[in-house]
């Protein structure tokens, strides 16, 4: 009886030893489960990066590949033209009977040009639009000069170009006598080719009339 508690106290040591070897077990275990995780995790990130690098990477054949410079610059200067909707006057001249005032966008080199009639009998008020694009300038008709830099209002149309405000342009009767006298000026320009046509094709019409009559 008297070696019961030393045979409890064996019996207790060995269930602390293996008590303590569950928890290193356990131990082991979850450091394993971790190592496992965070290799994986380690290898995934590799690979992801290893993709991501081979998406990235250009073709041989695209490594100067890139926008042409030109395409910037018209796409800058289309912008810029767009947010400030105006044409400066770069020239005022005379064209036949007609006056030519030459604008261009404030960016760019595109050019448009407005026709007006000119006085010709010694009268402005045969040249009413014209004045009314100087009063709409602000220009007098003795310092027209001052015409050349001004900034003209104007929109563009995808089908017609530009298009300077309604103040400038006069009315539309102004338009139509426009019309009228550039069809005028072209066909004054081209008579002579124009009376050459008009020879031949006669002829043409005269001699196909005689083969139909004697053929």
């Amino acid at each position: 009886m008297a070696d019961r508690p030393g045979g409890d106290e064996s019996v207790s040591t060995i269930a602390d030893r293996e008590s303590a070897d569950d928890v290193d077990a356990d131990a082991r275990s979850d450091t394993d489960a971790r190592s496992d995780t965070d290799a994986r995790s380690d290898t995934d990130a590799r690979s992801d990066t290893d993709v991501l690098s081979d998406a990235e990477a250009l073709p041989d054949d695209l490594d100067d590949a890139g926008v042409d410079e030109a395409v910037k610059r018209r796409l800058r200067e289309a912008y810029l033209n767009d947010e400030e909707n105006a044409l400066i006057v770069t020239r005022v001249r005379s064209v036949g009977d007609r006056v030519a005032v030459e604008m261009r966008p404030p960016h760019g080199d595109a050019t448009h040009t407005e026709r007006f009639d000119a006085p010709r009998d010694g009268s402005l008020q045969e040249s009413e639009a014209f004045l009314g694009f100087l009063e709409a300038a602000g220009v007098s008709p003795l310092d027209v000069d001052e015409l050349v830099g001004s900034r003209v209002p104007a929109t563009y149309d995808p089908e017609t170009g530009w298009r300077v405000d309604a103040a400038y342009r006069g009315d539309d009767d102004a338009e139509e006598s426009g019309r009228l006298a550039d069809a005028r000026e072209w066909l004054w320009t081209y008579r002579a080719w124009l009376l050459a046509a008009l020879l031949v094709g006669g002829e043409l019409a005269f001699v196909a009339v005689i083969i139909l009559v004697y053929a």
